[in-house]
């Protein structure tokens, strides 16, 4: 999910051919309810980028697991960390 707008994130996922489509939040509203939103003087506020948070959610739409990607830069990494917690919880 991102802070830009719906014509912003279609036009960036076509233009990378993803076959999905991306959520667009330019209110903030998600942004604020899953803690994405950077509060003044954190790094990148400035230029309104969400934090780069992701979540992990079980069939019953309760928060399983929470990653602060500030932790995780590798990103291949944390898609196989994830993977590891899909299998240690199911």
């Amino acid at each position: 999910m991102s802070f830009d707008s719906v014509d912003d994130q279609k036009t960036f996922a076509e233009g990378e051919s993803f076959p999905y489509r991306l959520l667009s939040d330019p209110d903030k509203a998600v942004g604020g309810l899953y803690d994405a939103v950077r509060e003044e003087g954190e790094p990148y506020f400035e230029y309104g980028l969400p934090r780069r948070v992701s979540y992990l959610i079980n069939p019953g739409g309760e928060i399983a697991k929470a990653y602060d990607l500030a932790d995780h830069p590798d990103l291949a990494a944390h898609a196989g960390e994830v993977l590891a917690d899909i299998q240690a919880l199911s």
